[in-house]
């Protein structure tokens, strides 16, 4: 039921979304540069590798030695109302359609997180990762890495239908008044490897 739930929403919001979609590409190649879209391999349902797809919200701009800039100096105007409306989450439809995420479940995180996660915190990998999930109702990029994968041990042991919907209704609220919401999510946490690396090292 929610796979067919994920493809059918899936499938009409791209229908319904498709004129926003298509601004917004020809915005991001403008103001960004191309490709307006860019994808990023990310662990998926048990640990399996996918390329998630996300409007670009940073420039290329690089230092005198060809090294690009620190994500907060590459971050323009535009990219950060991307991040504030949501609105670089959307070519993940695509990503549901095709069955490698779902609406609503843990998020995909970087790949070089994966030797840093506890037991327990591997849970996350048994359900297909979301576009939206407990964690993101529950404080967002204002939450610590413990509190976030904890909000993910508990949407795995306590999914349900209607539950999802529920995470769904109240993502539309957070998104509508930005709650939680952090542009830069470097300027106030850390990568989790770092983090978890110096705590390893204590």
């Amino acid at each position: 039921m929610k796979r067919l739930f994920d493809f059918i929403a899936a499938f009409l919001g791209l229908l319904v979304l498709s004129p926003v979609l298509l601004l917004l590409y020809l915005f991001v190649n403008v103001k960004l540069g191309s490709p307006a879209v860019f994808k990023q391999e990310r662990p998926g349902l048990n640990e399996k590798p996918f390329f998630i797809y996300k409007f670009r919200t940073m420039t290329d701009s690089r230092d005198s030695l060809g090294n690009l800039l620190p994500d907060k100096d590459r971050i323009t105007p535009f990219g950060a109302f991307l991040r504030r409306t949501s609105s670089d989450e959307l070519p993940e439809l695509v990503n549901v359609l095709k069955g490698e995420m779902s609406l609503v479940g843990p998020r995909p995180l970087l790949m070089c997180y994966l030797p840093f996660y506890t037991p327990s915190e591997r849970v996350r990998f048994s359900v297909r990762p979301g576009i939206t999930g407990w964690a993101q109702i529950n404080g967002r990029n204002v939450s610590s890495w413990d509190a976030r994968l904890a909000h993910d041990i508990w949407y795995v042991a306590n999914r349900s239908f209607w539950g999802d919907i529920e995470i769904l209704l109240k993502t539309v609220v957070k998104v509508f008044v930005r709650d939680g919401v952090v542009v830069d999510a470097g300027s106030i946490m850390r990568n989790l490897d770092e983090e978890r690396r110096e705590r390893i090292k204590a």
